[in-house]
C-alpha cells in the first residue's frame, strides 16, 4: 500500500499562566478550570479548524483527532463533536477518530448512532479509532478501572454488532445489557467503517489489535520501541494466519517544517510548551490498580523503554527522531527514513502545539502540501 499520511493537533488551551501548574499535584484533574476563558477556548476552536481546512485542502489523506478529559492540552473533549465537524467542513480527508475511549463509554449504542451519521454525513471518509484512554480517563469520567479491559472489549463487540447485525436483538453482557439493540442510522461504509488501535507501549493491547486485524498506530514511542511493538504485531499476525503488512502499522510523530532551519528549530520548543508538566502526576493516575488486566503477565514484555517525551532534551527528542524538524527537504529525508525503518502504511503527523501562531501553523501545513508530502509520495 501506499503510506497515508494524516495531519494532528491536541488543539491545546495555552492561555492560562504556566506556573500555576507547579501549585498542583498534576497538570490533569486538579488544575482548576477557573484557569479556562470560554472567550479565549472559542477562538481557539475555530482557529484549529480553519487549519483542519487548510490540511483537507493542501492534500493530506486525513486528519487524525482524539479526545481527552481534564486536561489543558487537548480541548477535545468529544471526539464524535469535532469528528461531526470534519464531516462538514472538509472533503476530501479521512476522518482518523485515535479514538473513543471505550470503556467510560456507559452508552456504546448511542456511539454506535454518532459515528454511523459521521460516516454518512462525510459520505463514508470515518475511520472509527477505538482506544481503551489512560487510567486519568477512568477517573475523570468516574468508571473502576478495574473493569478498563473488559469495558473496552465489550463494547468494541456491541458497536461493531450495531452497525452488523441486523435488529431489533437483545444484547446481555456483563457490564452493557439492552432490551432491544436496533439503530436506525448505520454506517455508509460496509460492513462497517475501517478501524484504528491507537497506543503507546502496551503489548496487551497490540496482541488485541493484531487479533482483530486492526492497524495498530504507535504514539510516537521511542524507534527502538516501537520496533518491539511491530515484532509482536507481526508474531501475533502470524499465530493468527495472516502477514502484517504497512497497512497493519502507523506511527505518531511530532513535525514542523519551516522556511528555513532557523525557525523550525525556533516553533520546536512549543511542542515542549508545558515545562514538564505533562508527565507530572501520581503514578497510580496513570495506571490505577487494576487497569492492566491479569492476563497481562502472559504477555511477551518489551525489553526498550521510551524515556517521557516531556523530560528529553530538545537535541535529545530530535536525534532519538521522536521530533522532526526543519526545512522540506530536512523533513523529508528524515521522514522518509522514519517510514522505510519501521514499515509504516500510516504515518500522523503532530505538526500544531503549544505556542504556535495561526499563521506559522498555515505555512506548515502549506509546506507540507507543496513539497513534503509529493516528495514522500515519490519514492
Amino acid at each position: 500500500m501506499n503510506t497515508q499520511y494524516y495531519y494532528f493537533s491536541e488543539q491545546p488551551y495555552t492561555a492560562y499562566d504556566r506556573g500555576v501548574q507547579d501549585e498542583y499535584p498534576a497538570l490533569r484533574l486538579t488544575l482548576p478550570n477557573c484557569n479556562f476563558d470560554p472567550q479565549v477556548a472559542s477562538d481557539l476552536y475555530n482557529r484549529y479548524h480553519d487549519e483542519y481546512q487548510a490540511a483537507d485542502e493542501c492534500g493530506f489523506d486525513g486528519i487524525m483527532i482524539n479526545e481527552h478529559h481534564t486536561a489543558p492540552f487537548c480541548m477535545q473533549a468529544s471526539i464524535t463533536v469535532t469528528g461531526a465537524v470534519l464531516a462538514k467542513i472538509t472533503r476530501n480527508v479521512k476522518i482518523l477518530m485515535l479514538g473513543a475511549p471505550l470503556p467510560v463509554v456507559d452508552n456504546p449504542l448511542r456511539l454506535a448512532e454518532e459515528l454511523a451519521m459521521i460516516d454518512c454525513i462525510s459520505r463514508g471518509r470515518l475511520i472509527s479509532g477505538v482506544v481503551r484512554g489512560g487510567g486519568v480517563e477512568s477517573l475523570a469520567n468516574n468508571v473502576n478501572p478495574a473493569y478498563n479491559r473488559e469495558r473496552f472489549e465489550e463494547a468494541h463487540d456491541l458497536i461493531i454488532a450495531a452497525w452488523t447485525r441486523q435488529g431489533p436483538f437483545r444484547w446481555n453482557g456483563k457490564h452493557y445489557e439492552f432490551r432491544v439493540v436496533n439503530p436506525w442510522v448505520l454506517p455508509l461504509q460496509k460492513p462497517h467503517p475501517a478501524i484504528m488501535v491507537p497506543g503507546t507501549a502496551s503489548p496487551e493491547t497490540v496482541v488485541w489489535a493484531a487479533q482483530h486485524r486492526y492497524p495498530y498506530v504507535v504514539l510516537g514511542s521511542s524507534m527502538e520501541q516501537t520496533k518491539e511493538l511491530i515484532s509482536l504485531y507481526r508474531d501475533t499476525a502470524s499465530d493468527c494466519g495472516y502477514e502484517m503488512g504497512p497497512e497493519h502499522i502507523g506511527y505518531l510523530i511530532r513535525c514542523f517544517v519551516a522556511d528555513s532551519e532557523e525557525k523550525a528549530q525556533e516553533e520546536g520548543h512549543n511542542f515542549f510548551w508545558q515545562n514538564g508538566a505533562l508527565n507530572k502526576q501520581p503514578r497510580e493516575w496513570m495506571a490505577p490498580p487494576g487497569y492492566a488486566s491479569i492476563d497481562f503477565a502472559g504477555i511477551r514484555r518489551l525489553r526498550a523503554v521510551s524515556k517521557p517525551f516531556d523530560s528529553q532534551a530538545y537535541q535529545e527528542a530530535q536525534d532519538n527522531y521522536q521530533v522532526v524538524l526543519g526545512t522540506p527537504s530536512t523533513v523529508v529525508e528524515k521522514l522518509r527514513y522514519i517510514r522505510d525503518e519501521l514499515g509504516i502504511g500510516h504515518m500522523c503527523l503532530w505538526a500544531q502545539d503549544g505556542y504556535m501562531s495561526h499563521e506559522d501553523t498555515l505555512r506548515c501545513i502549506q509546506l507540507f502540501g507543496q513539497e513534503v508530502l509529493p516528495a514522500l509520495r515519490a519514492t
